[in-house]
């Protein structure tokens, strides 16, 4: 709704301009300038201020750090891996020979000593719970001086940590894991690009943090064969990445799948969030420990009738009410490693059947109690390894240091309702992120259309069908609509099993995985959405008309 702000009350705004405005009163003021209206990075400026993730800090101080009491491992070689991008660092990893076996430090910044329990930052960063990320800026959970600068783990720096210590024997089994307040130096900060052309033998890590690289690799290599061996869910989904021109548009989109540096971190995350929700769990104290619940046994049993009606192999399904809960979980994994191996083997469905997958499990939250982590196959779990951007995390960090003794802040007075209000943050976070994706991605379709002309097919995949129409994507990056009424020849309607839209009369169909050359009919600019139309009508053979 446009409004009108008096002349003096514009400053350096002016025709054109995308700006923040408070209303009230009857008055409207403006408050800030975003950019150009035009602009890329004003939009996604704007969608944050818009959907609250953006805000002011609450009042707060930054203590001078305290090496009383902490183990000094600054001459332990330590690295941290982490997007180019990135500035705020929560974990460093120290891996080294001990024997015949290895030990394997995982460091995480120590928030909690820099945000006393209770305070005002504190509670604003409960509210916020969690960083926000779009393409090339950050809704910080905390003010930049400690996410950035004193709480992380930059390079050659003394920093203040919590570190999980966890012994290898020859065989790479672990021994007793142990926990402390510590106090590190980083020798290397490394991007995660760095680090996989190092992994491929392209380029020579640096000296000091070699050695630790190549044991930590082959750490993570069997700590990961042996998720998947207990029956952790292997399903990737991939991440697109952008780039900008610098003038206000985005110059190109890719999709990445998992990079083998990023599964050496995850791996030793893992390792380290599953030491700490042991110990917790073990000793029944309450947390914020990340749950995700065995799925529903009628999902898996829809899912396996979804993928047979799909012609994709999957393991011998059960008598109907049959399956219960333990069953689904084992079901559930073993479908989804056919389901990999299927569209890696013949390339089709790659986009669809996986996230078919996905939809019949549970979705993962926040929880005081321990419920255990059905994806990971994992007994207990929490989120303690990025406290810097997650206040799970943080909520973690202090009660597991109320454990350890070394503090005595008090924890939340209603874990139930912060575990709510975190799982409601985290997806709110997550739309948000989704949505900047899809703003970017309709800027550069605009401009690729610009180049092609607007008749320019494109090879496409249909991952999703409802009622009223087709998701497609193309280019591996971008997703469209094409509405039923588009769909030229029949009536086509949803099939029974949801996989589907089959026509009335002539029995054509088009499927989840099925293959799909479509063009650009709008680009809702704005709303980040696009509509499709096939090009080709697929019963007749001949070309679509509009």
């Amino acid at each position: 709704m446009p409004l009108v702000v008096e002349r003096r009350g514009t400053g350096a705004a002016g025709p054109g301009d995308l700006v923040v405005v408070a209303t009230g009163r009857g008055r409207a003021r403006l408050e800030r300038v975003l950019g150009r209206a035009g602009e890329i990075e004003a939009v996604l400026e704007g969608l944050l201020v818009e959907r609250g993730a953006r805000g002011e800090f609450e009042p707060h101080t930054t203590p001078e750090p305290s090496y009383e009491g902490r183990v000094d491992l600054r001459d332990l070689p330590t690295f941290t891996i982490d997007p180019e991008t990135a500035k705020d660092f929560d974990d460093a990893i120290s891996v080294r020979s001990e024997g015949d076996g290895l030990r394997a430090w995982v460091h995480i910044a120590d928030v909690s000593y820099f945000v006393p329990a209770g305070s005002p930052l504190d509670r604003g960063a409960a509210a916020r719970a969690f960083s926000t990320y779009v393409p090339g800026l950050v809704a910080p959970m905390l003010p930049p001086e400690l996410a950035d600068d004193a709480c992380s783990l930059r390079p050659h720096v003394d920093r203040l940590c919590v570190t999980v210590e966890v012994p290898f024997d020859a065989a790479l089994e672990p021994g007793k894991p142990t926990f402390y307040r510590s106090v590190i130096r980083s020798d290397e900060r490394l991007s995660y690009g760095q680090v996989e052309t190092m992994l491929a033998g392209r380029e020579a890590p640096p000296p000091a943090v070699a050695d630790g690289l190549r044991l930590a690799e082959r750490l993570a290599t069997e700590l990961r064969q042996r998720r998947f061996a207990r029956g952790a869910l292997r399903i990737e989904t991939g991440e697109t990445v952008f780039a900008f021109d610098g003038r206000g548009g985005v110059e190109s989109a890719m999709r990445e799948r998992e990079p083998q540096a990023h599964a050496l971190v995850e791996e030793l995350m893992i390792l380290a969030n599953e030491a700490v929700a042991g110990l917790l769990s073990s000793r029944r104290r309450e947390a914020l420990y990340r749950v995700h619940e065995r799925p529903d046994p009628h999902a898996v049993e829809l899912l396996l009738a979804k993928l047979a009606d799909l012609e994709v192999p999957t393991p011998p399904a059960p008598r109907p009410g049959e399956l219960g809960p333990a069953g689904a979980a084992r079901l559930s994994a073993a479908v989804a490693e056919r389901v990999t191996g299927y569209v890696e083997r013949v390339g089709r469905g790659k986009e669809a059947f996986p996230a078919l997958v996905l939809r019949a499990l549970k979705q993962a939250r926040y929880d005081p109690r321990n419920l255990g982590h059905s994806g990971l196959a994992s007994p207990a779990y929490c989120h303690f390894t990025s406290p810097i951007r997650r206040y799970p995390d943080l909520v973690v960090h202090r009660a597991l240091l109320r454990e350890l003794g070394a503090t005595d802040e008090p924890g939340p007075e209603d874990l139930g309702a912060l575990a709510e209000l975190t799982s409601a943050r985290e997806r709110e976070a997550a739309g948000i992120e989704y949505e900047a994706d899809a703003l970017c991605l309709a800027w550069l379709l605009e401009t690729r259309l610009f180049e092609l002309g607007w008749e320019a097919a494109f090879a496409g995949e249909i991952t999703g069908v409802i009622g009223s129409g087709l998701f497609v994507r193309f280019e591996k990056v971008f997703e469209g609509y094409v509405p039923a009424r588009r769909l030229a020849g029949d009536y086509f309607e949803l099939n029974d099993v949801g996989t589907a839209l089959v026509g009335r009369r002539g029995g054509g169909t088009f499927r989840l995985g099925d293959a799909l050359e479509v063009r650009v009919v709008e680009i809702r600019k704005w709303e980040g959405k696009v509509e499709l139309a096939p090009t080709i009508d697929p019963w007749r053979g001949r070309r679509a008309r509009s």
